[in-house]
């Protein structure tokens, strides 16, 4: 289930079908037994409103979620821009040979970073993870390896600044990582499923228009919350903005 809320437009097509197939099936058993009568009805309506409320509720749950990770994913990457800037900056702090060494593999590490970002392709993810655990190993023994060499509190800033650029990477890593739970997914559309057949099962006419409306607007809140909550393969993604800018900006000086 996984690979599938990782395609919005195929939840968009899947959700929009079953919840179609599920109002058609209320209909049908709703014409098998040829009539309601009154206070059926009227307790149909009562349980058909509930389920929609809480149809509601879940989906505005599952979309406050969603959007929470989206704004922690952006807030990780501008985290990252501000802790390579600093360390950028810091470097001059070191001896003039291991600040050279450290500031141009910094850039090399922003670019992976910008990579990072940018990827879609899991093989091209997993070339971007080996290099940069390459490039942060590289740049730790160059940072640590200075201040070995002489320990002093103006040197021990840049190995704090080196810590908080290793730090960030970690934090951006584990915000991509965290979805939204498949346990709310399967609670969604068994609700919704359940939702559309008693819609099927209480209404009183069979024009096709009436039959779209609650399965489209449905399907359209699932491909809106898949859409937000797949970082890499959905319309709204987080753009290295401030990555990019850094790496104008330090290339400019």
């Amino acid at each position: 289930m996984a690979s599938i809320v990782d395609n919005p437009f195929f939840v968009l097509v899947v959700s929009f079908l079953g919840l179609l197939v599920a109002e058609k099936a209320g209909a049908a058993v709703r014409a098998r037994l040829r009539i309601i009568a009154t206070g059926e009805q009227q307790d149909l309506n009562i349980v058909l409103t509930a389920t929609l409320t809480l149809l509601g509720l879940v989906i505005g749950f599952s979309f406050s979620m969603v959007v929470n990770r989206y704004d922690q994913r952006k807030n990780y990457e501008e985290g990252e821009a501000s802790s390579i800037g600093t360390e950028y900056t810091r470097a001059s702090l070191l001896p003039a040979a291991d600040a050279a060494h450290i500031r141009e593999t910094l850039l090399i590490y922003l670019d992976e970073r910008v990579r990072f970002y940018e990827a879609r392709a899991a093989r091209q993810l997993q070339q971007i993870a080996a290099s940069t655990s390459r490039l942060q190993s590289e740049l730790w023994s160059a940072v640590s390896a200075a201040g070995t060499k002489s320990p002093s509190a103006v040197i021990a800033l840049a190995v704090s600044g080196m810590n908080d650029v290793l730090t960030s990477e970690g934090y951006a890593q584990a915000a991509w990582l965290n979805r939204l739970p498949l346990m709310a997914w399967g609670l969604m559309a068994v609700i919704a499923l359940y939702s559309n057949f008693l819609f099927g099962l209480g209404s009183r006419h069979s024009r096709l228009l009436l039959f779209v409306v609650l399965p489209l607007a449905v399907s359209m809140s699932f491909f809106l919350i898949a859409d937000i909550d797949s970082p890499r393969s959905g319309l709204i993604r987080v753009l290295p903005q401030n990555l990019l800018r850094l790496s104008e900006s330090l290339r400019s000086q």
